[in-house]
């Protein structure tokens, strides 16, 4: 049996441990020798090199709708923190350096988040659909993946169908931050935008970019550890030289998450596979 947690033991320390993680979160970044990217110009930059949308109303979650409106709510309230971000060559981005403090003045409201295995509605939940958006952009640049983290649990299907598996970037204030590093010559800015229906995301430039990216997933491969049904996605990118069309393929990482929702019945699962 595994020994509890002092704070499952005495819930009413959870907020000061909370409070505790967040101080030394931050404390390690203002120490750990990084140059973190804090300016936001006026206007933006000439070259747009990636851009995306994300559809911001999952209704096929089977959770109550309330909490996708206030996800909405809780999405443009982050994203005024990072619109016309810049990040200049040998500057480091951090997804929480920039969204500490986006509810200052207007609170967060309830969505929904993964806590302890479970999908809830808590504060701020849904920030993650940014995080993922970004980190979808990052993929198509020349920037450096400093830190991401996946989801443990795919608790529902995706709204976006055309993007590989894996390709999300989960965020947890104090213990899962998204960070990559400009170690090009030239300055990226992020543009995130809203309509009624989707989030909007560009990546720009002040340089006119040399190479195109293509995320895709070698392989996908499904199967049970127990009762537990888990997925398990190789992450591969290839980059093309827009003026010779040169291709160059490269694996970036494996992407293994537990999936909370049933999958089609033409899906191949694997009875005795290991994570």
């Amino acid at each position: 049996m595994s020994r509890k947690r002092v704070t499952q033991m005495f819930p009413f320390l959870l907020p000061l441990r909370k409070w505790q993680r967040k101080q030394f979160f931050y404390i390690k970044m203002y120490l750990d020798g990084n140059e973190y990217a804090k300016e936001t110009a006026v206007i933006n930059l000439p070259y747009e090199v990636f851009s995306t949308s994300s559809l911001m109303l999952n209704k096929n979650s089977g959770f109550d709708m309330k909490y996708q409106v206030n996800k909405v709510h809780n999405l443009k309230l982050a994203a005024k923190t990072l619109d016309k971000f810049i990040i200049k060559p040998n500057e480091t981005f951090s997804f929480w350096q920039l969204v500490r403090y986006a509810d200052r003045f207007q609170p967060y409201k309830d969505g929904l988040n993964l806590v302890n295995g479970k999908i809830v509605g808590s504060y701020g939940g849904g920030i993650c659909q940014l995080s993922n958006m970004l980190f979808w952009m990052f993929l198509h640049t020349p920037l450096t993946l400093v830190e991401r983290h996946g989801h443990a649990v795919e608790s529902f299907p995706s709204t976006t169908e055309e993007i590989p598996f894996g390709t999300d970037a989960t965020i947890n204030e104090g213990w899962l931050d998204l960070k990559v590093r400009n170690e090009t010559d030239s300055t990226f800015q992020i543009n995130i935008s809203f309509d009624e229906e989707f989030m909007y995301g560009h990546i720009r430039s002040d340089k006119e970019q040399t190479y195109k990216y293509k995320i895709f997933n070698q392989s996908v491969s499904y199967g049970k550890v127990g009762s537990q049904l888990f997925q398990k996605a190789s992450v591969d990118r290839i980059r093309t030289d827009v003026t010779t069309g040169q291709n160059e393929q490269a694996f970036l990482y494996n992407n293994t998450c537990e999936i909370g929702y049933e999958l089609p019945n033409d899906i191949e699962i694997d009875k005795i596979w290991r994570k």
